[in-house]
């Protein structure tokens, strides 16, 4: 058995950021991160950030990443990194099971932080397990860290942040995108995203989905057809699109597998991206001792992502009993830096979904709104 004081599970932009706080505090922490390198989507990001100098805004993803990793190797004698390994299981007794490189190893925290991201979701229509069919975090990873064009020419369905972020990446590389698509009226990224590929000619149809994929041992074509104010196809409106790949962005759901078998308490809110736990405002949840940050709280961009591991890993190590000198004002600074993320009409969303969770907390457990 090995023990640490925090274990962090995850090694992207949220957990990263938890780890470097609750080390720079003097906390010991074990970082549990199942790729061979960390920074997880930041790694496949070459787009610029947003938000401000603390968030690392103009700088790219993939520089983003490396800058944590430096930072975090910082506190090397406070900190184990832990490559490579796959957390099974979260028990009863706090004890993490994890399977690295064929070994089987338990862990056992005062603190956990879990900051295990999102998966994407996935649609169903005939011939959807066609080869050629990805979801856009996949054509990421292909195009962004191994340097592999997915295909010739792509149906990006979704024009949400990522698709249109994808979208502009893939036409760096010289795929030719025939079309975004999206099954809701409005765009839901940002329109600085979508201006850039409808400058270079490419359409965005709102209302329309995809109907069908076409092919016999791989993707050869795709029909999309549009939609009503119900959401029902409207014949006649069919369209033939000739293309070898087609990529899904239809959004992220809560990685939360761990926090289901330790009995979080759990809340189904659709702006979050699904069932979320409930939380304070320190970010710990409904099991004292495990905390949340990033994708996993609710689906946000990378930048809220960092600012949630900050905070997260803050409160863990000041639970803990460790002197942080203007403790109270630095996690005021970090939930302001998060109500600024989440301003404007794109933040709206986010608040809403939010608000029924603190409202959950609040009749729970006495916590002011």
């Amino acid at each position: 058995m090995k023990y640490t004081e925090i274990a962090v599970v995850g090694g992207g932009p949220a957990g990263l950021s938890a780890a470097i706080t609750a080390a720079k505090y003097g906390a010991k922490v074990t970082v549990i991160e199942r790729n061979n390198s960390l920074g997880g989507q930041l790694r496949k990001q070459t787009h610029k950030f947003f938000g401000s100098q603390k968030q690392y805004a103009s700088v790219r993803g993939i520089e983003i990443a490396d800058i944590l990793e430096s930072q975090l190797r910082e506190y090397n004698d406070n900190v184990e990194i832990l490559n490579g390994a796959t957390v099974l299981g979260l028990y009863e007794d706090g004890v993490l099971t994890i399977e690295m490189k064929d070994r089987y190893i338990k862990l056992k925290p005062d603190r956990i932080i879990v900051a295990t991201g999102a998966y994407e979701k996935f649609l169903s229509f005939p011939n959807n397990d066609l080869p050629g069919i990805y979801g856009a975090g996949a054509v990421q990873t292909l195009m962004n860290q191994y340097g592999v064009k997915p295909g010739r020419n792509v149906l990006m369905v979704g024009a949400g942040n990522i698709g249109l972020i994808v979208s502009y990446q893939l036409m760096q590389a010289g795929v030719n995108v025939k079309a975004v698509i999206d099954a809701a009226p409005k765009i839901g990224g940002y329109l600085v995203h979508a201006s850039k590929i409808r400058r270079l000619g490419v359409p965005i149809l709102t209302s329309y989905t995809i109907k069908e994929a076409h092919g016999k041992d791989w993707v050869e074509g795709a029909t999309i057809c549009k939609l009503d104010e119900n959401w029902q196809m409207i014949s006649g409106t069919e369209i033939d699109i000739d293309v070898d790949i087609i990529c899904i962005s239809v959004g992220l759901t809560p990685l939360a597998d761990l926090l289901w078998q330790i009995g979080c308490e759990m809340k189904y809110i659709p702006e979050l991206g699904g069932h979320v736990p409930i939380r304070d405002e320190n970010l710990e949840t409904s099991k004292k001792g495990i905390y949340i940050a990033g994708d996993v709280a609710g689906i946000e961009e990378a930048s809220s992502a960092m600012v949630e591991g900050r905070l997260a890993g803050l409160c863990a190590a000041n639970s803990l009993g460790y002197i942080i000198e203007d403790f109270e004002e630095e996690k005021q600074d970090l939930i302001e830096q998060l109500d600024s993320l989440r301003a404007g009409p794109t933040g709206e969303k986010i608040l809403n979904g939010l608000e029924k969770v603190t409202k959950v907390i609040a009749g729970r457990y006495g916590y002011v709104d």
